[in-house]
């Protein structure tokens, strides 16, 4: 398969060389996570489809793939400062330590109890903040500015969207070129990863993105054509809980992306029970919004070769039986 090198993206935060170099970054250092087909989803949904794990992740979620690329590119023992509502942190946490860096991370008050507690097992100080009263990014660079601290931001930075974009180089390459690529969207890093590394290796395949139907300020932006902000949504898809666009993430996307769904918390969890019990597979309620998009047919692909990325499985057991449960 050709990989084009010169899309004529320099005016763009990031092109598909950037996810290349960032593909070299993460050799050997993340994981290449599996592929997962079934029958029984492929009659389902009447097409193909290819599930990217990253629950199967270093830290449990894509999230580690950009971390990495970014800290990697820093002096060594360079501390950092992060903020994030879980997988983030933890991803932060993680390639800080691999990297023998100090790092902090500004966490809401309300994030799972197992990622906190990841993160600060991977040795970051965890700095807790009100996600619905307080300014995260504000909050953030203030915390960076006072202890002298490279921020990694969680999608707002090029080589953190370059390596996102990773996961989708890798499916692509794994089962072939697809129809459509189907990603979970919170600020919009990974699925501008995603368009990227699409554009190089599939440029005919539709790009969507999904957004849970309390969150979408990504879709709302899209049809504005200017980032617009929302209320932080109230949704059972932490990970996704962001109320405007990032502003570099929001470039490419307005480009690359073709179309934003939306998906219910209970269709979420419809698709978190169909992961477990037909594809044995364990997603948090943010990995699962992808495919629920599929299975609630918010995404029609009949006859398609759909290519979706799972993006976390970061979940405790206790939670993830009260979703199942209602």
């Amino acid at each position: 398969m050709a990989e084009a090198t010169s899309l004529g993206e320099s005016h763009l935060p990031i092109g598909f060389e950037d996810v290349l170099a960032a593909e070299a970054r993460l050799a050997g250092v993340a994981n290449r996570t599996p592929v997962f087909t079934s029958r029984t989803l492929d009659e389902l949904i009447g097409g193909r489809v290819f599930v990217k794990a990253e629950s199967f992740q270093r830290g449990g979620s894509f999230k580690f793939r950009g971390a990495y690329n970014k800290i990697s590119t820093l002096p060594s023992g360079t501390g950092v400062a992060a903020y994030s509502s879980g997988n983030h942190a933890q991803a932060v946490a993680l390639a800080a330590r691999l990297a023998g860096s100090p790092a902090v991370v500004l966490m809401p008050e309300d994030a799972p109890g197992t990622k906190v507690e990841a993160t600060r097992s991977y040795g970051a100080e965890v700095v807790s903040y009100d996600r619905y009263a307080e300014d995260r990014e504000a909050l953030g660079k203030a915390l960076a500015a006072e202890r002298g601290l490279v921020l990694v931001a969680p999608y707002e930075d090029p080589l953190v969207m370059a390596g996102q974009g990773t996961a989708a180089l890798e499916l692509i390459r794994e089962v072939g070129e697809v129809d459509v690529l189907v990603a979970p969207v919170g600020g919009g890093g990974l699925i501008a990863g995603t368009a990227t590394a699409a554009a190089g290796l599939a440029p005919a395949a539709r790009i969507v993105g999904v957004e849970p139907e309390a969150g979408d300020d990504t879709r709302r932006s899209l049809e504005a054509g200017r980032r617009v902000r929302i209320p932080v949504p109230r949704t059972i898809a932490d990970g996704l809980q962001v109320n405007v666009p990032g502003e570099l993430s929001f470039q490419v996307n307005r480009r690359r992306v073709d179309r934003v769904v939306t998906v219910s918390d209970r269709q979420i969890v419809e698709a978190m029970t169909f992961l477990f019990e037909r594809m044995k597979l364990v997603a948090e309620p943010s990995g699962a919004a992808g495919l629920a998009a599929l299975l609630s047919r918010r995404l029609d692909v009949t006859g398609a070769r759909v290519g979706v990325i799972l993006s976390g499985g970061n979940v405790s057991a206790e939670r993830f039986r009260e979703l199942l449960a209602g």
